[in-house]
């Protein structure tokens, strides 16, 4: 009877150790499982160590390797390190547009391997890049730098005929002399500015570089809709009064109507 009790709790014993066992190895199978779909979900890309610069030469301490969501990677997003440095011998890639500390980097802004990186890379489809004269009182005095947006007015005539006009609206600055980098704050007055304008805009700055003297304004960050804006003259400036706005003059009238007194307002 003793030897058969001792059987009984040594199997009871064994039984029990060999669930616990399984149970443990069924939550280490279900624990990785977890995790390897986990993982599955997220792939390795590559990102901006550092600010890069345009036409900067791509280089590895540029990098840094991090985990991205698979379902949020847009098109274009470079996953391996050898798609961007090249081997010993071989030419670099280049920034084909700046880039932030930590942004993605695309195929699209990176050249191929020895590619030369100018400016019309970063210009739009049918734009143009076209330089015009500037100095320190017509370039908004050296405040303007690549990536600002300006309207360019044109002064035009003499004495009682002088006249400006905003002749483009909104034009984006590609370079500020022979500077592009757009993450260049750098205050400097410039000579030449070069904007991106389509093929008709160019035109008409062509001519007005010839007819007269061309300045810069530089616009908010905000949305702003543009309108139609007229020449000023000088004759419109040589005004009797000044440009204030003037007060409405009211007359207070009191009527009194029952107990009641009722003040109105005429102008």
């Amino acid at each position: 009877m003793g030897i058969r009790s001792i059987l009984v709790a040594i199997l009871g014993v064994a039984v029990a150790g060999g669930s616990a066992y399984g149970a443990r190895e069924y939550l280490n199978g279900s624990r990785a499982l977890a995790a390897a779909d986990q993982t599955a979900q997220l792939v390795s890309v590559i990102v901006a160590g550092r600010d890069i610069p345009f036409g900067q030469t791509i280089q590895p301490q540029m990098l840094q390797i991090m985990s991205w969501p698979r379902e949020a990677l847009p098109i274009g997003a470079i996953t391996d390190i050898d798609m961007l440095v090249p081997k010993p011998g071989l030419p670099p890639r280049r920034a084909k547009m700046a880039m932030a500390q930590g942004e993605l980097i695309l195929a699209a802004k990176v050249s191929e391997f020895g590619e030369k990186v100018t400016i019309v890379q970063s210009l739009g489809p049918n734009s143009r890049a076209m330089a015009i004269k500037v100095e320190a009182e017509t370039g908004v005095g050296g405040f303007v730098t690549p990536g600002d947006s300006v309207d360019i007015l044109l002064t035009q005539g003499r004495d009682n005929d002088l006249r400006a006009v905003t002749i483009l609206q909104n034009v984006r600055v590609l370079g500020v002399d022979q500077e592009s980098d757009q993450q260049s704050d750098q205050v400097e007055v410039a000579r030449t500015v070069t904007v991106e304008v389509s093929p008709e805009e160019s035109q008409k700055l062509a001519l007005a570089q010839k007819a007269g003297t061309l300045s810069l304004s530089l616009r908010t960050l905000d949305n702003v809709i543009d309108a139609p804006l007229d020449s000023i003259r000088l004759s419109d400036l040589l005004r009797e009064k000044s440009p204030v706005e003037e007060a409405v003059v009211t007359t207070t009238i009191r009527v009194r109507r029952a107990n009641t007194v009722a003040i109105e307002e005429v102008e």
